[in-house]
């Protein structure tokens, strides 16, 4: 079968024909001979062109240094009458490096068309001198020179960034307001438009579509900020809304789905038989559907209750079916829209949680909870795998402390012993009626839901980066949140009392919602996930999002991990997730504007540690997995044990030669805890958790005694209720506020040179009810941790992974 089209009605240049032969002059002033006519007629264009390029040698000298990139050069927008498009052609000089770069569609009817080109310095004078030619000039046929081009120009004028959009002129961004643009690279500058774009601070997606001579990258911004980008590089040919939305999809008749589902099946790889699996604890899922098939064999299939089958039910909308799709294909429209194989490094399994009408007992949650998770398991003993919820419930809520729901999946998670599970959950979802009004002050006050007071678990709340509206039946809505912000219905912890972890940990896209600036803001497609829609019979896509698409997502990114290195601990799996994530611009905003250690907290109980990201290869990273001893018995009392130390191998020689050049250390420590979650006032004596880990790096005038002291102190202090006094000072940008829960994660910033000196991590115990209670005969259990370090250079000439590959004697996996 042939492939289909992709995004057809997207993806193409526009551009003219071969130039017409010219057979008359096109510009004829009524009443007045030719000579004449073309005397006013030149006479006008070298008036508005002197214009156009008087503004132009403003513009470029008002280039800004630090961030300008390539050759200096303005933007020229020619208007030619509608009837003589093919003379757009004769624009363009290559040897001159003058390149037509847009020609925008036109309505039927118009009479004109624009064309605009990019016109380097050096040929400034080039159109100049063409209509001086043709002003005074003959051919050898008697025919004024360069007619055939010049008289067909009606206008030019400098050309603004508007003249560059290629889309319809009713998609254009309104003034202000922050859109994701689809800006298309003129031949090899993509990497001088990344560099503009960085010093500007757009965020731009990490994914570029490459054409014989054009390379295609999202950029977020308003219509200024990409004027900025225009004025300060040579590298932008066109603009358009990035507008590859799933109502594409869902706007297609089922034959036409069937037929892109059918060319992606046909390129799918199937999971190797050892490889591992995602576990969905959910509504069941429809395995008749041909994207869900290849990786859900009907043994992965079970129901905490066998009477209720395994299927997807439409009680539950199919719920489990759409988080399948997410599951196994992220945002399953990119998917469908890449090109060549696809290969699913994972299998799916279903556990039917929800009965296939009306809800469970709120006590039995953490029952059902176990024994979904170990039909699973008894299934494929060996099989490793990421277990996935997005089920929860707002019973048990108490800002922050433990359910016997949380509790029993710190207990599942925990395992007793070797037997560790790694749990992905969603924060879960704001109910009723989203005003936008209420947006974002109603996520910070309505608590993540249960089970996510867990602390072993990976706690997933939603952002978005899904803000263009391409529906015309929802033209004057708006979105409700701004782009890399919070998704309009993600929970979060920022009611919680301090002592309990920040949720969510991270967050993944969850699609946006949309308002007319009345009502109650709602899903539209243009803002959400595509999926699998669990009755393939009547079609196969459908929308998602919320909490329960990103926990899906995490899940992928988790499974994806294990896949390719599958000897990693579940700890190590969840402190790569969260070591890999960044706060967005849209979050880092809200960050810099906080000036406290509570009003940081606050955004930490917001966003977590941000959204993960795959694609850090450029990060040096170091990872250990690690047990230590936390409790020793001595003369009858049960006493903490002193830290294990990991000396680091820093390139010394490469940090001393880069001197003050700022560097970027980022540490994160995870671990699993046993939970005690009975009721008893939540005192030191009756703590939730066995035991807590905490890190602490080598200052730089430190020597290793000095260094163990320190800790001992911080240790002591911790124990008599000091939270985070390992942690304050020195440019943590957390510091204090970082030792919640079971999993910690901060940034160090500094010289390189002070770097090079901070070359020991150590990672040191302090108290729980192992220690407290002896009498439960657990202080003398180990504690496994897994420790993720890793080293940026931004803008630095240095391969710091080499460097530090070279220092060891044995590999050390990279995150």
């Amino acid at each position: 079968m042939a492939r289909p089209p992709r995004n057809r009605s997207h993806f193409f240049l526009d551009g003219g024909g071969q130039a017409e032969p010219y057979t008359s002059p096109r510009t004829v002033i009524s009443g007045l001979p030719p000579a004449r006519a073309r005397a006013q007629h030149a006479a006008k264009l070298s008036q508005s062109l002197a214009t156009a390029i008087a503004g132009a040698q403003q513009t470029m000298a008002a280039r800004e240094p630090g961030i300008a990139e390539g050759d200096r050069g303005f933007y020229l927008q020619f208007e030619i009458p509608a009837a003589e498009r093919g003379a757009v052609d004769a624009l363009e000089n290559k040897p001159a490096g003058i390149e037509l770069v847009a020609v925008p569609q036109i309505a039927a009817g118009e009479e004109s068309i624009t064309a605009t080109v990019f016109v380097p310095e050096r040929s400034l004078e080039f159109y100049n001198k063409k209509i001086d030619a043709y002003r005074t000039e003959q051919t050898k046929t008697g025919r004024p020179k360069n007619e055939a081009l010049i008289a067909r120009i009606e206008d030019v004028h400098l050309a603004a960034v508007r003249s560059l959009f290629t889309d319809a002129s009713e998609l254009y961004p309104q003034p202000n307001t922050a859109a994701w643009w689809e800006v298309w690279i003129r031949d090899g500058r993509l990497a001088s438009f990344r560099i503009v774009a960085g010093r500007l601070n757009i965020p731009l997606k990490d994914h570029a579509i490459r054409f014989p001579e054009r390379d295609v990258v999202l950029a977020h911004g308003t219509e200024a900020t990409i004027a900025r980008v225009v004025s300060n590089s040579d590298a932008i040919a066109e603009l358009r809304l990035a507008k590859d939305t799933p109502s594409i999809f869902l706007e297609m008749g089922a034959p036409e789905q069937v037929e892109w589902a059918e060319d992606l099946v046909g390129r799918l790889v199937a999971p190797d038989m050892l490889a591992p699996a995602i576990c969905l604890l959910d509504s069941g899922a429809t395995r008749e559907h041909p994207l869900i098939a290849p990786a859900l064999p009907a043994d992965n299939q079970h129901a905490y209750d066998d009477n209720w089958g395994v299927g997807d039910s439409q009680f539950w909308n199919g719920h489990g079916t759409s988080m399948s799709g997410v599951a196994l294909y992220g945002d399953l429209q990119q998917t469908l829209a890449q090109q060549g194989a696809v290969e699913l490094p994972y299998w799916l399994e279903t556990v039917k949680i929800l009965p296939p009408n009306g809800g469970n007992d709120p006590l039995l949650y953490g029952a059902i909870t176990e024994t979904s998770m170990t039909k699973a398991e008894a299934n494929a003993l060996l099989r490793k795998r990421v277990f996935c919820m997005a089920v929860t419930s707002e019973i048990g809520l108490a800002r922050g402390r433990p359910s016997s729901w949380s509790a029993a999946v710190d207990q599942l998670t925990y395992g007793g012993g070797a037997l560790r599970r790694l749990m992905v959950i969603a924060a879960g979802n704001l109910r009723g009626d989203i005003h936008a009004a209420e947006y974002p002050d109603r996520n910070d006050l309505e608590e993540a839901e249960s089970p996510a007071q867990a602390w072993n678990a990976l706690v997933v709340g939603a952002y978005t980066d899904k803000i263009n509206i391409v529906d015309p039946a929802f033209g004057d809505w708006a979105a409700v949140a701004p782009a890399g912000d919070l998704s309009p219905a993600s929970r979060t912890s920022g009611t919680w009392d301090r002592q309990w972890p920040v949720r969510p940990d991270v967050v993944f896209e969850g699609g946006n919602f949309a308002h007319d600036g009345v009502n109650p803001s709602s899903h539209i497609d243009d803002l959400q996930l595509l999926t699998t829609y669990y009755r393939p019979s009547i079609r196969l896509f459908d929308t998602f999002g919320d909490t329960s698409a990103a926990a899906a997502l995490g899940a992928n990114l988790c499974a994806n991990i294990i896949a390719a290195r599958p000897t990693l601990w579940p700890e190590t799996v969840r402190g790569l997730a969260i070591h890999s994530a960044e706060w967005t611009p849209a979050m880092k905003g809200h960050f810099d504007g906080a000036g406290t250690q509570a009003m940081k907290m606050a955004m930490l109980r917001r966003y977590g540690w941000g959204v993960p990201d795959r694609s850090t290869t450029d990060d040096a990273t170091l990872v250990v997995e690690d047990v230590l001893l936390p409790f020793k018995k001595e003369d009858s009392r049960i006493k903490t044990r002193s830290m294990n130390l990991h000396a680091l191998p820093w390139p010394r020689d490469e940090l001393l030669d880069l001197g003050a050049a700022d560097v970027e250390l980022r540490i994160t420590l995870s671990y699993f805890i046993e939970p005690n979650p009975g009721e008893r006032g939540w005192t030191r004596r009756q703590r939730y958790s066995s035991h807590s880990l905490r890190f602490a790096v080598k200052r730089s005038l430190e020597d290793l005694q000095q260094f163990r002291t320190r800790i001992n102190k911080a240790a002591e202090a911790e124990e008599e209720g000091q939270i985070g006094a390992a942690a304050g000072g020195d440019n943590w940008f957390l510091g204090m506020i970082r030792d919640r829960g079971s999993v910690h994660s901060d940034i160090w910033r500094g010289s390189a040179a002070a770097l090079a000196e901070r070359d020991a991590i150590g990672v040191f115990p302090v108290s729980g009810w192992w220690k407290e209670k002896p009498g439960l005969q657990r202080w003398d259990r180990a504690a496994r941790y897994a420790l993720v370090v890793s080293i940026r250079a931004p803008g630095a000439d240095i391969d710091i992974y080499t460097a530090i590959e070279n220092k060891l004697e044995v590999e050390i996996p990279a995150g």
